[in-house]
């Protein structure tokens, strides 16, 4: 299929700075219009994606009269394809606040349904964390979210319907991370197969994904490569064209490392390649601890996700919104950059995270660059489910 000429029409919700959309653009589909709430991530989708309509507003806020109107100005009658890869934060497993099971954002999978079905859409596609498939209504209950979100989809008509959890490190992604993914269709019907093929035969390292980067040091940047393009994956996240880009050109940008103050740098020069904090505690014992716990060389308590320090012969784990704080280079002692973070997400390294500032606390109606970053969908695993996508609706013309 030309990319140019794309005939596949797809509506982006929960569109975050755009994952899917870049990785659907380099399938060879045309994402019409998007939804998001957080003003900053609405800043980097349009500077990237600038031919998308962007609502940036609350979805429940979003009328199906709004969907139908802005495709009738395109001259559509309705899409090929809705995404909705909704908040995932109460089905995650990571923190207190992982078991809130009266939190609205258990259901916001509603409003997705409810906009594919306004926008005639062909295909449904929804994402979130393995852990969705076990949530449950509340607690003691046997019925799970799942379980409301398929009778939802039955009673909107989508008859076929099937879900499977994907690794994206299967799919070229540098990082281990895991998605539960759900295809429905009213028409078309749907399997596992159908969207879990094609897994490479030998997963991308960290070090193949960042090893033309500088080697800069902690609270320093670079805006030059040190080398060519060394593999095939940095061959393909410094091409432009390669993600429908043909006005773009190929440049390194947002390489800059996060600030670390003395104690903290003195920290990460502790933690061995695969250690994480909790193995440090657990290495130097109580005495040396409260030793450095006074030198606000060590936290008060340690976290399992943080500070731990990739292999670079293997794959990083899930980049998160925490990512700044839970990842360690490979070799240096600090953190990762936003483009190293950007790396193992798989994002471009044209691609512009505009919104917000590079760290800032986590509040909910603004994200930082690094949370932009660990809350997206992998752009290589969404193109991999654009492709899956396009061989369905192929297939059934």
């Amino acid at each position: 299929m030309n990319k140019k000429d794309s005939k596949i029409t797809h509506i982006d919700l929960f569109a975050g700075p755009g994952g899917i959309c870049t990785g659907f653009k380099s399938a060879g589909i045309k994402t019409v219009l998007a939804v998001e709430y957080i003003d900053t991530c609405c800043e980097t989708y349009s500077a990237n994606h600038p031919g998308v309509n962007v609502l940036c507003k609350d979805i429940r806020d979003v009328t199906d009269k709004q969907i139908r109107d802005n495709l009738k100005k395109m001259g559509l009658a309705g899409v090929d394809i809705v995404s909705g890869g909704f908040p995932c934060e109460t089905f995650s497993t990571a923190g207190s606040k992982s078991r809130i099971y009266n939190d609205h954002r258990n259901y916001l999978y509603k409003e997705a349904i409810r906009i594919a079905d306004a926008a005639n859409a062909k295909i449904l596609l929804l994402e979130n964390v393995p852990a969705f498939i076990s949530k449950r209504i509340e607690k003691g209950s046997d019925i799970r979210v799942l379980d409301l979100l398929l009778e939802d989809l039955k009673s909107r008509g989508f008859k076929y319907v099937d879900y499977d959890v994907l690794n994206a490190a299967d799919y070229g992604v540098p990082q281990k991370r895991s998605r539960f993914i759900l295809m429905a269709s009213k028409k078309i019907p749907i399997s596992k197969g159908m969207f879990n093929w094609g897994k490479i035969s030998k997963r991308v390292t960290v070090n193949e994904a960042i090893s033309d980067l500088p080697l800069i040091g902690p609270n320093s940047s670079s805006e030059k490569y040190s080398s060519k393009a060394k593999n095939k994956y940095q061959t393909v996240i410094r091409d432009p064209s390669f993600w429908g880009e043909t006005s773009r050109q190929a440049q390194l940008t947002y390489h800059v490392s996060p600030k670390h103050r003395p104690g903290t740098l003195e920290r990460l020069s502790m933690i061995r390649a695969g250690e994480g904090l909790k193995d440090l505690f657990d290495r130097l014992g109580n005495k040396k601890v409260k030793e450095l716990q006074a030198k606000r060389v060590l936290p008060a308590r340690w976290y399992i996700q943080r500070n731990q320090r990739l292999h670079g012969n293997g794959q990083s784990h899930t980049v998160t919104s925490h990512c700044s704080e839970e990842i360690v280079h490979p070799t240096l002692n600090r953190g990762p950059s936003l483009r190293e973070a950007a790396r193992l997400q798989s994002f471009p390294d044209h691609y512009d995270f505009k919104g917000g500032p590079f760290l800032a606390p986590h509040i909910y109606k603004t994200q930082d660059k690094y949370e932009q970053i660990g809350d997206a969908v992998p752009p290589l695993l969404a193109r991999h489910l654009g492709i899956s996508i396009v061989k369905i609706l192929e297939s059934v013309k």
